[in-house]
């Protein structure tokens, strides 16, 4: 009883952070104004805090702006 138990309870903590991560929104950045950024979400505009340009790709994730990290280079 205690491994059904177990193993549904891992399964439903693996739902549910699986469920959180595709609540973050790929966005476009619009406008700046200091520290709030105006988003452009497929259609929908919407602000949210955090530093970025025009033009920026970012992720809205509860209000604020993650930016996407760049591939770095290597080499010699």
């Amino acid at each position: 009883m205690k491994k059904k138990m177990l193993a549904t309870l891992l399964a439903l903590s693996f739902l549910a952070g699986t469920a959180a991560l595709s609540f973050a929104a790929k966005c476009t950045v619009t406008a700046v104004e200091g520290n709030t950024v105006t988003v452009d979400c497929d259609g929908v505009v919407s602000q949210a805090e955090g530093k970025a340009q025009v033009g920026d790709k970012v992720t809205v994730k509860d209000g604020k702006i993650e930016a996407k990290k760049k591939k770095a280079i290597e080499g010699c």
